[in-house]
């Protein structure tokens, strides 16, 4: 396990492949700043007592005392210890944690090389666990590197008129193979250590140059990185908050003509097995959904709740209903998490899967409801969430009291308080992150019309058919 010091002085003496706004950026650069002092909480609360139960487990490589987010999952517990620091991360720092797409991709490929093997006896597993081995003892932090661009969405891979519309092989050396192509929507890659691309769609025996994985150092000869957003508040000169100190940043993330040493490659034209790796780094990301995505919901509560009673209307029938909203979608998501752990199962190479249904299920119900839920917090709170002056003005001495006067609400909540509230609200609401958290709440981890396609995959129809049969009297031979 590392400190932040020595993963911000890693970041420092990287290659620079990093653009933003058409330069070259260093990886310590201000903008990245909220992303970086997140990962490095997740590093410097490994000794902390409160977070060592949940923060740091046992390798099962090693023996040794690792960080979760570098862990293989061994059991049903494991799976909701994740749940649990995954939830307890975004309360604690209101921001997406980034980290755990990292975590899915191990994951993910510890079950997918071990099955390679077992069909074509490769050594894909041993090359991984090797890799595995390294990247917990260096405490490591990577992206999901996982959509790619697609190119015209109505042809596969190999029908596109560019083929490097989704990453691929175009050449296989004695020592390594080349690849090019691009992934896209990469949260943190841009202050990262490393990248671990895998497909992102089931594919066809003429497409086995598209079914590859590997991981390269985030530095790699050929990477280029192009941040893509930054949700972060908006910088508090005068009145510091938890919420206002972290952030995130996309990269689109290309790779031109990138070589991979054999020992860092994990599939390489193995097509059947394209959709099982996409299908569990998706899950595992998904199942970290039904921690995070209730902590926003809990938030929300919160956030409504305090600026209706600030307004004095907290009594209102059709505010209890708005919250009661709010408060069922942060429960049910929470259970289907829950429920997702408990029926986990244990593949083949002894890592443990979240059960798919429960899964897929919280975490369609959580992006089907992501807008609504700014949109209660937005209605609840009224139009200033929007329109606030700039924090500075509340500061001025000509105006400031003027503002602090008639931003006041209930006599006995101090202007002060209600001036930050509505700026956290304004931050969530209507600041530089909020279209960038919507979207993500809606997309990330996959649309919900994937998630609809993974219940309705997976749940067991044909035995409720059989059931209503057997109840209606209707010969079920």
């Amino acid at each position: 396990m590392r400190t932040s010091k020595k993963y911000i002085e890693k970041l420092q003496k990287m290659r620079n492949n990093v653009y933003m706004d058409g330069e070259k950026v260093p990886r310590d650069h201000d903008a990245f700043m909220p992303g970086i002092k997140l990962m490095s909480l997740t590093l410097d609360l490994e000794t902390d007592p409160e977070w060592q139960d949940l923060l740091t487990a046992t390798s099962h490589i090693t023996g040794k005392r690792i960080n979760r987010f570098c862990h293989i999952h061994q059991s049903h517990e494991d799976l909701m210890k994740r749940r649990e620091l995954t939830k307890r991360f975004q309360l604690h720092t209101g921001s997406c944690i980034q980290r755990c797409g990292g975590a899915d991709s191990i994951n993910a490929l510890s079950i997918v090389t071990y099955d390679i093997d077992q069909k074509y006896g490769t050594e894909y597993n041993k090359r991984f666990m090797k890799y595995l081995e390294y990247f917990q003892e260096n405490d490591l932090v990577a992206p999901i590197t996982m959509t790619d661009v697609k190119g015209d969405r109505s042809k596969r891979p190999h029908q596109q008129v560019d083929p490097d519309m989704y990453l691929r092989i175009v050449e296989k050396k004695s020592d390594g193979i080349v690849v090019r192509g691009a992934k896209n929507c990469n949260s943190m890659a841009c202050y990262g250590d490393e990248l671990i691309p895998s497909p992102s769609r089931a594919l066809t025996k003429e497409e086995s140059d598209w079914a590859v994985s590997f991981a390269v150092p985030a530095d790699w000869e050929g990477v280029k990185m192009v941040c893509a957003g930054m949700p972060a508040g908006r910088k508090r000169k005068h009145m510091p908050a938890p919420y206002a100190e972290y952030g995130s940043a996309d990269s689109f993330t290309i790779f031109d003509n990138v070589f991979v040493p054999w020992e860092r490659v994990f599939m390489c034209g193995e097509v059947e097995f394209a959709p099982m790796l996409g299908y569990l780094t998706a899950i595992y990301h998904r199942f970290n959904y039904t921690a995070c995505k209730p902590a926003m919901a809990e938030i929300l509560v919160g956030a409504a709740a305090l600026a209706a009673e600030y307004n004095g209307i907290e009594r209102h029938q059709h505010v209890r209903e708005k919250l009661a909203h709010l408060i069922a979608v942060a429960v049910l998501v929470d259970a289907s998490g829950i429920a997702a752990s408990l029926q986990s199962s244990k593949a083949p190479s002894g890592t443990w899967v979240p059960g798919g249904v429960p899964t897929h299920a919280g975490r369609w119900l959580a992006g089907i409801n992501a807008y609504h839920e700014y949109e209660i917090l937005t209605d609840l709170a009224g139009g200033l969430g929007s329109c606030l002056p700039h924090e500075g003005d509340f500061f001025n001495p000509e105006i400031g009291p003027l503002l602090h006067k008639y931003i006041k609400r209930k006599e006995d909540v101090p202007a002060e308080d209600v001036h930050k509230l509505w700026r956290f609200i304004q931050d969530m609401t209507a600041g530089p992150s909020t279209g960038i958290n919507q979207a993500g709440a809606l997309h990330g981890g996959g649309s919900p019309i994937m998630e609809v396609i993974g219940m309705v995959g997976q749940y067991d129809i044909e035995e409720k058919k059989r059931l209503v049969k057997r109840l209606c009297g209707i010969s079920t031979d």
